[in-house]
């Protein structure tokens, strides 16, 4: 028994080393990046300012979805890196939309700090649409993959901030991987069922081609 109880400390005592060595790893945007993210930078050099970041600064919404969307991910707040958690603002003008998307890599939660936004997302199961208007104060979550929006549904500027469950969540926008590429017209047409004249309109807004 005795002999148990000092295997169970010694393993506590490893544990405890071990993991006050990887109680973070500031990013260094200047090494290689692999799998597990960006290369830490050494512990030396890291100061307080790497684990903060502002996120006070209204985005540019002076384009075609009247959004903008503001990430704090490992490049610029390196504070982050390998801590499997990233947040982003979200500015909407009046009529901004964030467009169907989805995210590969984590689930989402919002919160909405400023006017009202109708937000949803669509079940994978039987293609189920869970959508409700958000106003300030209200909290959305929104499962990893799943397809989901969020736009501008008040009379004023809206402001929201996204939390996910990962460094790097990915982001497929579905109008961009339809629309802004070089798949030729007809075979989009041939899986989508939309009309041939409607592609090729919104291939020319959104910069696609063929």
């Amino acid at each position: 028994m005795m002999f148990l109880q000092a295997i169970f400390l010694f393993s506590l005592l490893i544990s405890s080393s071990h993991a006050s060595d990887l109680d973070f790893c500031v990013a260094d945007p200047t090494l290689p990046v692999g799998p597990a993210g960006y290369s830490c930078k050494k512990v030396s050099s890291v100061t307080e300012k790497d684990f903060v970041y502002s996120l006070g600064t209204p985005g540019n919404t002076s384009n075609i979805i009247k959004a903008a969307v503001t990430p704090a991910f490992a490049p610029t707040f390196p504070g982050i890196n390998g801590l499997g958690v990233s947040i982003a603002r979200l500015d909407l003008a009046v009529d901004g939309v964030i467009p169907m998307h989805t995210h590969p890599g984590a689930s989402e939660i919002l919160v909405v700090i400023e006017g009202q936004l109708c937000a949803g997302f669509i079940s994978s199961l039987d293609n189920i649409v869970y959508f409700k208007t958000l106003f300030k104060g209200d909290v959305m979550v929104f499962p990893q993959g799943l397809l989901h929006f969020q736009f501008n549904s008040g009379k004023v500027q809206a402001i929201a901030y996204v939390s996910f469950g990962s460094a790097y969540p990915g982001l497929q926008i579905t109008d961009y991987a339809f629309f802004k590429n070089d798949l030729p017209t007809e075979i989009v047409a041939k899986t989508t069922f939309l009309d041939v004249a409607q592609i090729k309109k919104l291939k020319g807004v959104l910069g696609g081609k063929n």
